[in-house]
């Protein structure tokens, strides 16, 4: 049983049940047994003939009246012609017992009305008859059945103690429902999610916590917003300097002569790479920063994969591979900003292009697949590199995270290709996921929700797709 809210109910609902079954047996175990009731009847109707034969009609009703006080017991005298002798008044279940009629009076709710005791004898003088009827407190007799509980009234009680305890165990859970659902928005990456904690309704525990993660997750907030914007600031203010940079090396290159050519180019070799840290780490920064909405602009994602495997088929030559990319016919439009879609997908195939080995290839395909909310693209890129250790696959999409430094210095990564394209998908709404190939080498798949209503064309149902080789 996983469900708290399952658990609570259940336990209060046993619990009432318990409760409702020991209060039963606690009154069964102790109701006067049927001999007390037959004494009480016969002392009963002696002591109420000898007080009207002794004291007429007043005494007999003093007695009566004394009777019900002290034991709570209702009862009257009756002559042989049917009439209650203290003119009390007495009910219509009485008469009709003293007429012979049945003896069970109506059912209670939960502890019906026990049979009423009926007796009767010869006045002292032997000239009149008279007959006693005593209607014994409530109480319960049985379980169930005619003379016991009726089962309408345990049902109620049932349901009422069940709605009881269901209403009470939402009010419980309520909160945890809330702080586990503000719980996994934070844990996606929504910084402004709150668990919404009552502020003068509840003082208990639960909302002492709620109120303690909100305070969390503003403090998590404001903290992940001062860095961005810390980054952003850093990061722009060294665009000037590197500027600066830039002139001061192409006036170098004029003044200088060919023995200096070679420093000159490696400076601005290290400048470039400094000018393309700087602009990674600035677009980071403006995803981090969470403020940004996804335009409504469509993209045309097959356009987009198919110049980008292009730019790459460029760069493989150099390392003797290749780039091979499926692009089925049909509509592939997305919404969303295409500079960020172009540079996610690229990341993800300059890495492929970077690691596969010498003389293979990267392979790209788009495919349509069902997504959580609607139709997706996917865009598969494989390669036949060494492929990653297994428990660094999540660390992968983080920033500056490389699996070796030796050999990031090599092909100038400082890994934050991955970690911009994970977090470029996460702002189209899409989803990013890396895996080991079993024939050897690294897979990086990329959905992205595709604009409502795109189709594909007639040719796309064919089993081969039409094969676009960059």
């Amino acid at each position: 049983m996983k469900s708290l809210f399952l658990r609570i109910f259940l336990s209060f609902w046993m619990a009432q049940a318990l409760i409702i079954v020991l209060a039963i047996l606690v009154a069964l175990a102790f109701r006067p047994r049927s001999s007390t009731w037959e004494a009480l009847r016969t002392t009963v109707l002696n002591d109420a003939i000898s007080a009207y034969e002794e004291g007429g009609e007043a005494k007999l009703r003093q007695y009566m009246e004394n009777l019900e006080k002290t034991q709570h017991v209702r009862a009257y005298l009756f002559n042989e012609k049917g009439e209650e002798v203290s003119h009390r008044g007495a009910p219509d279940w009485a008469m009709r017992v003293a007429a012979g009629g049945p003896r069970m009076p109506h059912e209670g709710f939960m502890f019906p009305t026990p049979p009423v005791p009926r007796d009767s004898r010869a006045s002292s003088d032997g000239l009149h008859r008279y007959t006693v009827v005593v209607g014994l407190p409530p109480g319960p007799r049985v379980f169930f059945g005619p003379r016991g509980m009726p089962v309408p009234g345990l049902i109620i009680a049932v349901i009422s103690s069940g709605l009881v305890c269901y209403l009470l165990s939402w009010y419980l859970t309520k909160p945890v429902v809330r702080l586990r659902a503000a719980t996994r928005r934070l844990a996606a990456g929504d910084l402004s999610a709150r668990s919404g904690a009552p502020t003068s309704r509840r003082h208990d525990e639960v909302a002492g916590l709620m109120r303690d993660f909100d305070a969390m997750a503003e403090r998590l907030e404001s903290l992940v917003k001062a860095q961005s914007r810390l980054l952003n600031d850093i990061s722009h203010e060294l665009r000037s300097p590197l500027a600066r940079l830039n002139v001061a090396l192409g006036l170098a290159r004029q003044r200088s002569g060919e023995q200096s050519a070679e420093m000159l180019e490696r400076i601005e070799l290290e400048a470039s790479r400094l000018n393309e840290l700087i602009g990674r780490i600035l677009t980071l920064a403006r995803l981090e920063d969470g403020q940004q909405k996804v335009p409504p602009t469509p993209v045309p994602l097959d356009e987009l994969v198919l110049n980008v495997a292009e730019d790459a088929e460029f760069e493989a030559q150099q390392r003797n591979c290749h780039v091979r990319c499926t692009i089925p016919e049909g509509d592939w439009d997305v919404r969303g900003n295409a500079s960020l879609l172009h540079s996610a997908i690229e990341n993800v195939v300059r890495n492929a292009i970077r690691y596969t080995r010498e003389g293979t290839g990267a392979e790209i395909e788009l495919q349509r697949i069902d997504g959580p909310s609607g139709p997706e693209a996917r865009v598969r890129v494989t390669d036949c590199g060494p492929g990653v250790p297994e428990g660094a696959l999540e660390k992968l999409f983080q920033p500056f995270y490389r699996l070796d430094d030796a050999r990031g210095r090599l092909t100038g990564g400082v890994g934050l290709g991955l970690s911009i394209t994970e977090r470029a998908v996460r702002f189209h709404g899409g989803r990013v996921a890396a895996s080991n190939r079993a024939e050897g080498g690294l897979m990086l798949e990329i959905c992205i929700p595709l604009i409502p209503g795109s189709k594909e064309k007639a040719g796309k149902l064919e089993p081969e797709p039409a094969v676009r080789e960059a």
